[in-house]
């Protein structure tokens, strides 16, 4: 182990916080002394294992305080709302069948969070809930490492792995008293991430069985989604373009990666309906104008050949019905006030490498739509969701926002973070 690169795997399951036997108070002394020494100095040396070292210093870039307590975003009735409509909802009943009886039985607490961190059950051992209250681990919190640090449920949606924290590999020194265990859940069709199931507590979790009890919690999770009813087409069929370079077009059960060019000829085609001729396709997707009909129509016809005959029309090129898109959906949900809708469904900018003129359009003009709801609505969730997010790191105007939506020292971070920005801009 060298002081940068974090100790090795433990037990030989680097996301194990304790192999069997292990000593558990001499391992938190360790710990302690090295969570100080990364606090004050910067430094990883110590039992640190290289997972939690990767986190800690995501953490330290995204400008976490080891001191950082948790904040609820979203409560009761718009927390009931977003519940019954999440995906997560329909396992909760085996989750608590077969994670309620382990907490209780061993004071522990059952915790399903969203894709964002965002808790949204909170159920167990009463004694221990009313301690995980002190601490804002409750229903409608952010516990994101890019609020909360390191800690299973946020840590295993970062890292997509399941993983086990233990004591003072937590991040936030008001969580070092507790050791928890979390695995991410994803949707069997599509591979999404969905969230995930988290077993808290205290000491007596930091063993190797409670890591691979979530672990199979969360495979029951996703072998029960994968039985359920497929959903009806409207969900499942449209085109899904945001934050990623290739488009899926899925329809009649069918679901198709589509290659970049063909991705923005759909996105073109999908927001004109009444259908664009090849001229205007032309200028819409080329920076160059030198760029001949022909290669146009070679495109054209090996994507009439992907997607098949009855999707695609020509003389005006168009589809041959309307195609829901994400997209679309997300600018809709900004239009009529439904925020949080548009963010929770927002994986990224609009096929965000394209260069083609009219896609580049219409993805800045979706994100600043988004940014100025994010602006005007305050909420400092929403703003951090956005703030940390890969494209929203150099974004002044809403680190700003976050400053001023934060109380007093909390917003400290995020005000320097803002005044760093803005120095480099001008600079």
């Amino acid at each position: 182990m060298t002081a940068e690169g974090g100790a090795q795997a433990v037990g030989g399951d680097p996301w194990v916080a304790l192999p069997a036997g292990a000593d558990a108070a001499e391992r938190e002394v360790q710990l302690r002394r090295a969570h100080r020494t990364f606090a004050d100095e910067g430094r990883v040396e110590g039992a640190v294992r290289e997972v939690v070292a990767a986190s800690w210093r995501r953490c330290a870039r995204a400008l976490v305080s080891p001191e950082c307590s948790a904040r609820v975003d979203v409560s009761d009735g718009d927390l009931r709302s977003y519940r019954e409509k999440h995906p997560l909802a329909a396992v909760m009943p085996l989750f608590r069948e077969l994670v309620g009886a382990f907490a209780a039985g061993g004071e522990h607490l059952l915790a399903v969070c969203d894709a964002r961190g965002r808790l949204l059950w909170v159920e167990g051992h009463a004694q221990t809930r009313r301690r995980a209250d002190g601490l804002g681990f409750v229903p409608g919190a952010r516990w994101a490492e890019s609020v909360m640090g390191t800690n299973a449920p946020g840590t295993a949606v970062a890292e997509d792995r399941p993983v086990q924290v233990f004591g003072a590999e937590h991040f936030s020194r008001g969580v070092h008293p507790w050791t928890c265990a979390a695995a991410p859940v994803h949707d069997p069709r599509t591979g999404r991430l969905l969230g995930a199931v988290d077993v808290t507590g205290g000491p007596g979790l930091a063993h190797p069985h409670s890591l691979a009890f979530v672990r199979a919690v969360a495979r029951a999770a996703e072998s029960q989604l994968a039985l359920r009813e497929p959903a009806p087409p409207a969900a499942r069929d449209g085109l899904f373009a945001l934050g990623r370079d290739e488009a899926v077009f899925a329809a009649g059960g069918r679901r198709i990666r589509l290659g970049r060019r063909h991705s923005e000829i759909l996105v073109l085609l999908s927001r004109h309906p009444g259908g664009l001729s090849g001229e205007e396709l032309l200028i819409g997707l080329y920076e160059d104008e030198s760029v001949s009909p022909v290669t146009l129509r070679a495109e054209l016809s090996r994507l009439r050949a992907l997607l098949g005959p009855d999707v695609l029309r020509s003389r005006p090129y168009r589809l041959a019905a309307p195609v829901e898109t994400d997209f679309g959906a997300a600018a809709r949900q900004v239009a009529v006030g439904a925020v949080s809708a548009a963010l929770a469904g927002y994986p990224g900018p609009l096929l965000p490498s394209s260069a083609a003129p009219e896609i580049v359009r219409l993805r800045e003009r979706l994100a600043d739509q988004l940014r100025a709801a994010l602006i005007a609505r305050g909420d400092p969730g929403l703003l951090a969701d956005w703030a940390y997010a890969p494209w929203g790191e150099d974004d002044l105007a809403v680190w700003q926002a976050l400053a001023a939506a934060l109380p007093g020292d909390r917003g400290a971070a995020a005000l320097a973070r803002a005044r760093r920005l803005d120095a480099e801009l001008r600079g």
